[in-house]
């Protein structure tokens, strides 16, 4: 189905909208215009507006006066937008408030459109028929993007017994072959290595795909972070001495760092950005891998390269899923690994971010709350 094709944009006759106005006329008036073309919700206050809204099935256009007491209009909209349930839903305001400056301020915090009131008829239809092409538009596209992502887990899924069954046979060979050619081990050692590193991706997009179901229980357990940073750096010591890189540890100290933390998320999150730092850079250059540790506070954990760099303009999208971009001639896809990585370290509530490396090359900075405590019962993410 393409969105040329999708059905809601012929049938937006079953739109259902909700109209927020504390005055009876004007609900009577704007309801009347709009209940021969759609079905319409009311409601007279701010609180009212919510729950309906976030009632299943949700509506499919708001439109919501400003100036109403108790919750106004503009506040009303902060909350729907915070909500990741009633986000998508298109907001108009219809208000008398004409100045620029409430304008400005209502598309700021994510309203569609702004109408001002007295209302014009035709105008009012037309743009609410605009919005509901757009939303319908909006909703085919996420259904396509559903079922790209079904169809990607399925065959992630299928690939996982040829992938085991390549390693397996590439290490019986080894083994069981005495004194093998040179140039056989070393076909056999790429093809080897090459299992390992599609075997790799796999698992990071099933990981990934249970993050984003909003249901993974992460397996946390009181793991020195320390140690965990040495396993990463071990994990990709073969890569980065290929391109002639050296690897370098900065921890805060020789003690333990315990945390309480889903190791392998957070062991794999490490390094993949220990991966992407050694694909951007350049030979005999350094990657550091930084610990800032404060007990029962704050960790931050630091990948540190001396590459090109990342613009402005990429890093507001480079931790997207799929995001594909150019940081060097010659190397392309970043955004898997990295898509990884935002969704693990959320998952343990901890933020993720990207900066320049002065004069050159990037900072990838994990923070994570360093609690020690023991989880009463096992988290289950919600990203």
């Amino acid at each position: 189905m393409t969105i040329t094709d999708n059905p809601m944009l012929d049938d937006l006759d079953r739109a259902t909208i909700l109209v927020v106005d504390d005055t009876p006329d004007n609900l009577t008036f704007i309801s009347g215009l709009l209940r021969d073309h759609y079905r319409v919700k009311v409601a007279t206050s701010g609180e009212k507006a919510i729950a309906i809204a976030q009632a299943q099935p949700h509506p499919d256009l708001i439109l919501l006066d400003i100036v109403m007491p108790g919750l106004n209009g503009y506040e009303v909209c902060e909350q729907l937008k915070a909500n990741p349930q009633t986000k998508p839903i298109p907001v108009i305001f219809l208000t008398v408030k004409s100045d620029i400056e409430d304008e400005r301020r209502g598309l700021e915090i994510g309203a569609v459109d702004y109408i001002t009131k007295p209302v014009s008829p035709p105008i009012l239809m037309a743009r609410v028929k605009t919005q509901l092409n757009l939303k319908a538009s909006y909703d085919s596209l996420q259904e396509l993007l559903r079922s790209r992502e079904d169809m990607v887990n399925m065959i992630v899924h299928d690939l996982r017994n040829p992938i085991t069954n390549i390693l397996l046979l590439s290490e019986i060979f080894l083994e069981n072959i005495d004194s093998p050619p040179q140039k056989l081990r070393k076909n056999l050692d790429i093809i080897w290595r090459s299992g390992q590193k599609l075997k790799t991706l796999v698992d990071d997009l099933l990981l990934k795909a249970k993050l984003e179901s909003g249901h993974f229980s992460l397996d946390r357990q009181l793991v020195d972070l320390g140690e965990l940073c040495r396993t990463a750096l071990s994990d990709v010591q073969d890569i980065a001495e290929q391109r002639k890189l050296t690897l370098h540890l900065d921890l805060p100290g020789d003690n333990a760092f315990p945390v309480y933390v889903d190791p392998l998320l957070i062991r794999r999150a490490i390094e993949n950005l220990l991966s992407n730092a050694i694909k951007y850079s350049p030979s005999h250059s350094t990657v550091n891998l930084r610990l800032a540790y404060a007990p029962n506070e704050q960790t931050r954990i630091q990948v540190v390269d001396e590459g090109p760099g990342i613009s402005a303009e990429l890093r507001q999208h480079i931790f997207d899923k799929y995001e594909i971009g150019t940081l060097m001639r010659g190397v392309s896809q970043i955004g898997l690994g990295l898509a990884f990585c935002k969704l693990a370290v959320e998952a343990h509530g901890g933020q993720i971010n990207v900066e320049d490396n002065q004069p050159k090359g990037s900072i990838f900075t994990i923070t994570l709350d360093s609690t020690t405590l023991e989880p009463k019962e096992p988290s289950e993410c919600t990203v």
